[in-house]
């Protein structure tokens, strides 16, 4: 494709944004068949499909995916350089993509971004939540600013980006009031047996306990395993089971879910990374981020 119609591109872009046809007729003043032809032409210039039909609504595919991000760019830079012609002010909330990896503490994510949404600058937060290596495929095409994820990136992962480690802790077990009579005392031996809430195969919190575990010839009884962390800490508060969950929020982890510490593993560490494009941080949102990191939440 060496030339782009722009007008292809809008029609594309408001059928992506209002999810069928039908509702971007309004928007756009146009007949479906006309709409219909135009994004026709512009999957036969781009050789791919830019949508798939799922019941009455139309969904993106990967590629189309791709575009929709360039254009939302290329229509808000249109929409300022109009606002700029006509004299209006073009500043505006400073935009702060992140990419957050869904084996993260959602607690911890909170204490991560914290000094972001403390900074003065009015500030558009967008946060996005899935598994790090598709989180790392958006950042490579600037969709995000920025990755926080318990892992560094996977030599294996084609992803040109750099490693920020923010910090590491160790973690804490936690457990209802019953529970925690039950096992808490002679800890850690006291877990022999004892119902725990894992989170699953393949995340490094996971693979730490479980090294933990054999090194110390203890053999808890795996209550469930959940992706969710938030969810995991949830069925601990409902008395599932015992849990681990990162030292550094253990006060609001009892605040919230109303659980008691019953021992801390050392031996089990958690760390925390800034993933970026940059090999210096720039952005003003993830340099504070890094410096309250380094300088207070990890100390």
């Amino acid at each position: 494709m060496q030339h782009l119609n722009y007008h292809h591109l809008l029609y594309f872009y408001v059928v992506a944004r209002e999810g069928s046809i039908a509702r971007a007729t309004t928007v756009l003043g146009l007949t479906q068949p006309t709409i219909s032809g135009q994004l026709r032409t512009l999957e036969r210039a781009v050789g791919e499909k830019l949508f798939e039909r799922r019941g009455r609504n139309l969904v993106l595919t990967e590629t189309g995916h791709v575009i929709y991000r360039y254009a939302e760019e290329i229509f808000s830079l249109g929409d300022e350089l109009m606002r700029t012609l006509q004299g209006q002010p073009t500043s505006g909330p400073l935009r702060f993509a992140v990419g957050i990896s869904d084996s993260l503490p959602k607690l911890t994510t909170y204490r991560l971004l914290a000094p972001a949404l403390a900074l003065q600058t009015p500030m558009r937060l967008l946060l996005r939540i899935g598994k790090t290596d598709q989180l790392l495929a958006d950042l490579s095409i600037h969709a995000l600013d920025l990755v926080l994820a318990d892992t560094p990136i996977n030599p294996g992962v084609k992803v040109r980006a750099f490693n920020h480690l923010l910090g590491e802790c160790d973690v804490t077990v936690f457990a209802t009031a019953a529970l925690a009579d039950k096992y808490g005392r002679h800890f850690p031996r006291s877990l022999q047996n004892a119902p725990f809430l894992l989170p699953t195969q393949g995340t490094a919190l996971r693979r730490s306990l479980e090294q933990w575990f054999e090194a110390e010839n203890i053999h808890p009884a795996v209550a469930a395993e959940v992706e969710d962390m938030a969810l995991l800490q949830v069925l601990g508060q409902e008395g599932l089971g015992l849990f681990a969950a990162p030292t550094v929020v253990e006060d609001e982890i009892r605040r919230q879910y109303r659980v008691a510490p019953i021992g801390r593993i050392e031996a089990v560490r958690e760390r925390f990374y800034a993933i970026s494009i940059d090999r210096k941080l720039k952005h003003p949102a993830v340099l504070a981020i890094s410096k309250a990191a380094k300088g207070s939440l990890f100390s």
